[in-house]
């Protein structure tokens, strides 16, 4: 199994691990995980192909659907300013 996919299986039982954490200690090890995603995909693009890409982000985007619904609702209040 390629080095690439390998750390991408090892991202997973990480973010189910940081899961059964309780919600205030989830923070921290959660938005590490979401900032090391970014550098994932590009080196599963690299190695395996940019199918495999769209297959761990649409696993990414799913396990991080609530976080990042909540950053676009506040961006966007932000960025209009509205309450």
């Amino acid at each position: 199994m390629p080095l690439s996919l390998t750390l991408a299986s090892l991202w997973v039982v990480a973010a189910a691990a940081v899961a059964m954490l309780p919600m205030r200690w989830q923070w921290g090890p959660g938005l590490l995980l979401l900032i090391l995603a970014g550098p994932l995909l590009v080196l599963i693009g690299r190695e395996v192909g940019w199918p495999w890409v769209a297959a761990v982000l649409l696993a990414i985007l799913s396990m991080f659907r609530r976080p990042l619904f909540g950053l676009a609702r506040h961006l966007h209040r932000r960025l209009t300013g509205s309450a």
